[in-house]
């Protein structure tokens, strides 16, 4: 078929390149303008799928908006079979959905209605989530409403955290949506309406909810932290040398201490080992402003941390 590939960071790259693979012409990639990057935003990069697209030899669009006639008439123009979308970035217009001959499609990294919007992969973790999945959607004018033609679970382990959770849905997202456009263009796509139970939103991660409350129970700090892991991350600050300075939290896992008496916040040993409002967690990976990923260990080695330092 033709098709029209909507996507923009790293997540989106395995679907366009398992469509090429499969055969189908992509005739064009949209995705969000190159942006600034580095530490100090002096160097202006494309996005990963924009990267991907050279590489296969598609052209590129990178419009800021899609609302513009001009825009939607250039669309049009491309007389598409489908669109597939997956994490583009910006809202499509009724005159951009209507426009590809069998719709447009996107692959949603939860089980809908769960998890609508902006963030579904860290959302689930950080609230605990034991599953999650990929949806193959058609898509209508809501945000994450339209109808659901195919689904695959996966299954959200312990200590799994949403780098990893990411890199497993977006292959299963490639694979799903080739099955899909393979089914759409053969015998065509049946789709369901999602039920109007069970909504929840996945609003976009604010910075302002990234510092670790050790107040809350350990399981909700260990859920928190390996849901913002590896970025943004979760981090407490830490007083070191006479000086407060922010740490960032890696990866935790939950100490084997079902009650203490000491205030949130406050290691139980020199190992790492920090009180929380319910139960206690111990800190694996860190990370200093400026630094690298230590292990426990090393960190302890430039930073002690002894019993009874307070931290948040």
């Amino acid at each position: 078929m033709r098709i029209i590939f909507m996507g923009t960071p790293d997540y989106s790259v395995p679907t366009l390149e398992a469509l090429h693979a499969a055969g189908h012409e992509i005739v064009a990639v949209y995705s969000q303008p190159p942006r600034p990057a580095g530490r100090r935003g002096l160097e202006v990069l494309p996005s990963p799928v924009h990267r991907a697209a050279e590489r296969l030899g598609i052209p590129v669009f990178t419009p800021k908006s899609l609302k513009s006639e001009e825009e939607q008439a250039a669309f049009r123009a491309l007389e598409a079979d489908a669109a597939v979308v997956v994490a583009y970035g910006l809202i499509l217009p009724k005159a951009i959905l209507d426009a590809p001959r069998l719709g447009a499609w996107n692959g949603h990294a939860s089980l809908l209605p769960r998890w609508r919007g902006a963030a579904p992969i860290q959302r689930a973790i950080m609230s605990g989530d034991t599953e999650t999945g990929v949806m193959i959607m058609k898509m209508d004018e809501g945000l994450d409403t339209g109808p659901v033609a195919l689904t695959q679970t996966v299954a959200i382990t312990p200590s799994m955290t949403t780098g990893e959770l990411h890199d497993s849905l977006a292959e299963v997202t490639a694979e799903l949506m080739v099955e899909a456009m393979a089914r759409l263009e053969s015998e065509g796509l049946p789709v369901t309406p999602q039920p109007d139970d069970g909504v929840t939103y996945a609003a976009k991660i604010d910075k302002a909810e990234t510092r670790v409350d050790f107040g809350r129970s350990a399981q909700q700090v260990h859920d928190h932290v390996r849901g913002l892991a590896p970025s943004p991350g979760a981090w407490f600050e830490l007083e070191s040398g006479g000086r407060s300075e922010r740490v960032k939290l890696l990866a935790t896992e939950l100490a084997d201490i079902a009650t203490h008496q000491a205030a949130a916040g406050t290691a139980l040993d020199d190992r790492l080992t920090i009180a929380c409002g319910e139960g206690a967690i111990r800190l694996l990976t860190l990370q200093k402003a400026g630094g690298k990923p230590l292990a426990a260990g090393d960190f302890l080695r430039g930073t002690p941390v002894p019993q009874g330092t307070v931290i948040g």
